[in-house]
């Protein structure tokens, strides 16, 4: 049930955050119809990676699947849960950053010379074009930031989820209420973003480093000419929109998440 929860909650999510995701690399809601599905997807393997790995741990520690987990072992299904998003996600990831930042210039009557067009036609054409041009690896480029990104950020998203709820929860509720779940969904986004900007801009850099290009022969070497030739501020571009977009699009995803499973439990004790 953690799957669908998580899939519905990232699926509603999408609506709130990617207008202003897209607006770190502009091109508004270009990449969008990869985008749904994906958030989707990846939500509900987050979510069900993150609870099923927490569960294997608490049997395995404590002899009971429905332990109370240290923050430890809530830190590590964390990085479990983040390392399998990656695996899923980098591809779409790497048709999102290429749809966003193309150049579509639209014809005008001022200038009458014949508009190009575009590289890309859509996300699916996006991703074939890619395997043909750059291989299998062009789908994943990026994905050594990515796993440094997702699995770190994703351990201090769980983590801080999970501690704001215990600390502000009332003594003697099993669950938190709405707003808790509201406030600690958000913290928990606007944190692990804070954590995942640096490496989510040496991420867009190399996934927009295509085939004739070339700029950049890996993490390390992308990450140390960034900041050779802009500073090392440039690691942190976009980290007050990423923390204004991560408060209530993750909200949104644990209030979901939180009702789905709830509405389940309840029909399934009544049952």
């Amino acid at each position: 049930m953690d799957f669908i929860a998580g899939a519905i909650g990232g699926g509603l999510s999408t609506a709130v955050g990617y207008p202003l995701d897209t607006v770190k690399i502009w091109g508004f809601y270009k990449g969008v119809s990869a985008s749904v599905l994906a958030v989707s997807v990846i939500s509900s393997v987050s979510f069900g990676t993150y609870k099923n790995f927490l569960c294997t741990i608490c049997k395995l520690r404590y002899g009971a699947a429905d332990a109370k987990p240290s923050k430890l072992d809530v830190s590590l299904a964390g990085v479990a849960a983040g390392a399998a998003r990656v695996l899923l996600m980098t591809p779409s990831e790497v048709a999102k950053v290429r749809m966003q930042t193309q150049r579509n210039p639209h014809p005008s009557t001022a200038s009458p010379q014949p508009v190009s067009e575009p590289k890309y036609r859509g996300s699916l054409h996006c991703l074939k074009v890619i395997a043909k041009e750059e291989g299998f690896g062009g789908l994943y480029k990026g994905c050594s930031a990515l796993l440094c990104r997702d699995c770190s950020s994703s351990a201090i998203y769980f983590l801080t989820y999970s501690a704001l709820c215990d600390w502000l929860k009332p003594a003697g509720k099993d669950k938190p209420g709405l707003l808790i779940v509201l406030l600690s969904g958000g913290f928990a986004g606007v944190l692990a973003w804070g954590l995942a900007t640096p490496m989510d801009v040496i991420k867009s850099r190399m996934q927009t480093d295509e085939l004739d290009q070339h700029k950049y022969k890996g993490l390390i070497h992308c990450a140390r000419e960034s900041v050779r030739k802009e500073g090392a501020k440039v690691l942190f571009k976009g980290l007050g929109l990423n923390c204004i977009r991560a408060f209530p699009v993750n909200m949104v995803v644990f209030v979901t998440y939180e009702a789905v499973l709830r509405v389940t439990d309840h029909y399934t004790n009544k049952k």
